[in-house]
């Protein structure tokens, strides 16, 4: 199942997408609770099962035209930060250290920092880049995982049956920011510096997430290209480490890091500046494209 955050007269409802159409449950009287992506994740495996099934009878009153400009993230307000995965790409880790003359050493633990709330954005809504701020922001697309319910402890070989779903994230990234301040919080937080979507797409549709095609391009040039096969930590090992030492609840979001090929570690070095179209796009689930706006 495909699912989006659709915004219905100033109200973000969670949606079914089906062809060129999106299916509104909340609009039937029989899913009266069921008024965000949050609280459809909430609600479990049953409540997927019955959407699948209500679908196909669904009454014609819940059901909308597509219309990209009304899609929004998929959760457009986390309950907490974004969970990030930093140097999960053995070439990524490469052409970090060898662009700042550092020798190569690649992670034997995941490394991870987070992104504030406040930088989710739209899946085709502009990011505004203040120039007074940053004059080095950088792309990144990347797998993210969602956490479909209470975690603690897990085994590598059950981590993924905790798997809402996934999505695409683009890690955007304030690098002077981010070297500045000798740690990745502040120049990973910017405001609208987290582009997410277009949609869910559901764990049983996805299947292996080992397997998945990860692309990005700035004004329609090719940057990056790689698959998840390549992560140094795969999406069953991230789960099962971060859940030894702390709980994972239902709706977090954990970006699982972005291959070789951003802006920063290029010869010259490139970074976005107002006009770019960046487009980040992983197989089976979509493609983001957000215009980078002047402040």
């Amino acid at each position: 199942m495909r699912l989006c955050t659709y915004n219905l007269d100033g109200k973000q409802l969670p949606a079914i997408v089906q062809n060129e159409t999106v299916i509104i449950p909340s609009l039937d009287p029989r899913f009266p609770g069921l008024d965000s992506m949050q609280s459809l994740i909430d609600a479990g495996p049953e409540m997927l099962a019955t959407l699948a099934e209500w679908t196909s009878v669904a009454p014609d009153d819940c059901i909308r035209v597509y219309d990209q400009s009304l899609i929004c993230a998929p959760i457009p307000v986390p309950r907490q930060n974004i969970i990030c995965l930093g140097w999960n790409y053995a070439e990524h880790a490469i052409e970090s250290a060898q662009s700042r003359q550092r020798d190569v050493k690649l992670p034997e633990h995941p490394i991870v920092f987070t992104k504030a709330v406040g930088s989710v954005n739209g899946p085709y809504d502009n990011v505004i880049c203040d120039s007074a701020v940053t004059s080095e922001l950088d792309w990144e697309v990347e797998l993210a995982i969602i956490i479909g319910r209470k975690a603690r402890k897990l085994s590598r070989e059950n981590a993924l049956e905790y798997v809402f779903g996934y999505t695409v994230i683009n890690d955007l990234s304030a690098r002077d920011l981010q070297f500045r301040h000798k740690q990745y919080f502040i120049g990973k937080s910017l405001d609208g510096a987290c582009p997410m979507g277009p949609v869910i797409t559901t764990a049983d549709e996805i299947g292996d997430p080992q397997n998945l095609q990860l692309r990005s391009w700035v004004n329609g040039v090719l940057k990056q290209d790689s698959s998840t096969y390549f992560q140094i930590f795969d999406c069953a090992e991230i789960i099962h480490s971060l859940s030894q030492s702390m709980t994972l609840y239902s709706g977090d979001i954990i970006a699982t890091g972005t291959p070789v090929g951003v802006g920063f570690a290029r010869q010259p070095p490139e970074f976005l500046a107002a006009g770019d179209l960046v487009e980040c796009e992983v197989s089976g689930i979509g493609r983001l494209k957000n215009r980078i706006t002047a402040a």
